[in-house]
């Protein structure tokens, strides 16, 4: 489960996606002139160090955008490329926010819930250990114990409205601009939130 704080960010997490997602190369045509939160799903580090949230944003022109943010205490080692701004929380201090496809505690999850038939995770507040609703709901292709490479190092890059991670002997297509009628034969994370009732194509792992 993920644990989650009652706290004041600054900037928003919304403020920083609206400054963060109009400049990146996966957008295409996209019109991100606005942008509106739809949901967002999580998975969780086992360590306990690293937030690992995904958001699902609609833009100007009805598009749905995914976009994996990791929200760490410190910063990660060789990814300034990937940092995409501090975060002050009134909670947990300084937060350092990166592009989660270039961050290996968030690749580990992800691969580990396509290959073994994971989902997100239950949503709990730390300070009462109430359960905070899920309405996005993701869930692996994989089976239960299936092995899980390895990440060591991972290198991203852009290809159309794609984010290719590559790790090892891992190679995931995180889908940026969801296509409803995206089909894939591969092993993949599929997901639903209100108003998109037919799993949707997110991830892809070759």
């Amino acid at each position: 489960m993920a644990i989650i704080h009652r706290a004041q960010l600054n900037p928003s997490k919304n403020d920083l996606l609206r400054a963060w997602v109009p400049t990146q190369p996966w957008l295409g045509s996209v019109d991100c002139s606005t942008l509106e939160r739809v949901d967002a799903y999580r998975f969780d580090d086992p360590d306990g160090e690293v937030g690992i949230e995904t958001h699902l944003l609609r833009t100007a022109d009805g598009r749905i955008l995914q976009v994996p943010l990791t929200y760490r205490g410190a910063p990660l080692a060789g990814a300034d490329a990937a940092l995409i701004a501090t975060m002050d929380h009134s909670v947990l201090g300084k937060r350092w926010v990166y592009d989660a496809c270039c961050d290996p505690v968030y690749v580990t999850a992800l691969a580990t819930a396509i290959l073994t038939g994971g989902t997100g995770v239950e949503l709990v507040f730390a300070d009462s250990g109430d359960h905070i609703p899920v309405t996005a709901h993701v869930v692996g292709s994989g089976t239960a114990g299936a092995p899980v490479p390895a990440v060591e190092s991972v290198t991203c890059s852009t290809v159309g409205t794609d984010t290719i991670i590559s790790a090892g002997d891992l190679e995931l297509t995180v889908v940026r601009v969801i296509d409803a009628d995206r089909v894939s034969g591969s092993a993949t994370l599929t997901g639903t939130w209100p108003g998109q009732t037919t799993p949707a194509l997110l991830v892809t792992v070759a």
